[in-house]
């Protein structure tokens, strides 16, 4: 690793860059542009953010809102957990924990900074995990591992459907320092009372094992005022995507990233309803005039993005969807089956009840069974309430024009039935492309070739 990377510890770099971002609605139009000759690597993230207003600026206080909590953890008293984006850090804010999402850090540092965590995930490597884990956790565990950043107390993690570099990476990151860990199972089955009750009595246990980390009871109290913002989180996303089946899409195309860049490091904060309830405003009032939320104004196809987003520097993904008027319909990422999604059956979707602690518990629980990739990739893609019957809802429900696969190498239980998904799409009348981008490392793809191939696809099967 070059030692112009630890002039400054990595997490206080991301801070500082969003909090930075998140003032510049103070600023006058002078300072901004002083501002942005400034910071030439971040000024591509910047300033889509800031030309979204309010939820632009929410999302990136949010975010520096978030790296702050880690910096100021232990001054506070307060214990970093460790943990995956599909394990919702609801219970740990109940805990008095803040919670450490390796997979979000590295996106961050991915989207904020050009050559994004590269030399990080070398430096994983160099400290002994294996080059062909996913390079979601290699970029920010890079730079945990040497130092430049607050380590955690502990670790605790949902399985991610199948993911073995997910499980691996935590895993391993436990045994080097050696720190307390603790992993969920996730549920064969997603519904049936069997397999509710195997879940709901490893949750319980797995509450009981942070309260022997942390030494303090759960404050039931505070659980509630987490879940009643989860509620209102729920119901926003709900809408959100409700508003989304109409043609033209009446939200702006970076939405998507939105709806999941605070959800998963901040489900049940305020900071994250206010900008989900920013979100809405502004959705609601396109769809009453009936316009895109595209900023060209136009609607010209409709994208659904099977897996995940690219992170490449300066969103690119997204700046290539606003050349040519696409809307983002949504990923793998965006969907967490609460209770009224649009695109769910009753039998998939959890509730949240507020009378009990089991109550509570048991809804938490549910949640977590349904968190993305825990439901959707648990095993064959063709099963029951598993990846192509979510794809083949979403078809019928936003009636998208196209299908894109995004993924990194690592994604090895993806990659083994994303060709047979893609050929039953295309059997369904969903032209469907897999493309070969690492989205979190353009040294395996350039995001030039990436976006060549996508413009390819997009001009031979006449889509644009």
């Amino acid at each position: 690793m070059r030692e112009a990377l630890r002039e400054y510890p990595f997490d206080w770099i991301l801070g500082a860059s969003f909090k930075v971002g998140a003032n510049i609605g103070n600023a006058t139009e002078k300072e901004y542009e002083s501002l942005l000759r400034r910071i030439p690597t971040f000024r591509g993230l910047l300033e889509p953010l800031v030309a979204l207003g309010e939820p632009g600026r929410l999302a990136l206080a949010g975010l520096g809102e978030y790296v702050d909590k880690l910096l100021t953890a232990r001054q506070k008293g307060k214990k970093i957990a460790m943990t995956t984006f599909c394990q919702s850090p609801a219970i740990l804010y109940a805990m008095d924990c803040v919670p450490l999402l390796m997979e979000h850090m590295t996106a961050m540092g991915s989207l904020a900074h050009k050559g994004g965590c590269t030399e990080y995930m070398d430096y994983c490597v160099e400290m002994g995990f294996t080059e062909t884990s996913c390079s979601s956790q290699r970029g920010a565990l890079g730079a945990y591992l040497a130092d430049l950043a607050e380590k955690p107390d502990f670790t605790v993690i949902d399985t991610c459907g199948v993911c073995d570099t997910n499980a691996n990476a935590y895993a391993f990151a436990s045994a080097f320092w050696n720190i307390p860990f603790y992993q969920l199972n996730y549920p064969p089955e997603l519904t049936g009372e069997r397999a509710v009750e195997y879940h709901r009595k490893d949750y319980r246990n797995m509450i009981a094992w942070l309260e022997e980390q942390t030494g303090n009871p759960l404050d039931v109290n505070r659980l509630r005022e987490i879940m009643v913002e989860i509620q209102k989180q729920d119901r926003i996303i709900s809408e959100l995507q409700e508003l989304q089946r109409l043609v033209p899409s009446p939200l702006p195309v970076l939405y998507n990233l939105f709806i999941y860049v605070l959800r998963f490091p901040m489900a049940g904060t305020p900071e994250c309803t206010a900008m989900l309830q920013a979100m809405l405003e502004v959705a609601r009032e396109n769809a009453q005039k009936g316009v895109s939320g595209l900023s060209g104004g136009e609607e010209n196809a409709r994208g659904l993005f099977i897996y995940i987003d690219h992170y490449g520097a300066n969103i690119p993904l997204w700046g290539l969807l606003e050349k040519y008027g696409i809307s983002h319909l949504g990923s793998i990422l965006d969907r967490y089956y609460q209770e009224d999604s649009p695109f769910a059956r009753p039998e998939e979707t959890y509730a949240v009840s507020l009378d009990t602690l089991d109550d509570m518990i048991d809804a938490l629980a549910a949640q977590g069974a349904r968190m993305p990739m825990v439901k959707q990739i648990r095993g064959p893609y063709d099963a029951p309430h598993m990846w192509l019957e979510e794809l083949l809802a979403m078809k019928e429900v936003y009636q998208p024009d196209f299908a894109v696969y995004f993924g990194t190498p690592g994604c090895r239980n993806t990659w083994g039935m994303v060709k047979p998904l893609a050929r039953e799409l295309e059997a369904a009348g969903l032209p469907t492309l897999i493309l070969n981008a690492d989205v979190f490392d353009e040294r395996v793809e350039s995001w030039e070739t990436t976006q060549s191939r996508l413009e390819e696809f997009l001009e031979v099967r006449k889509i644009v």
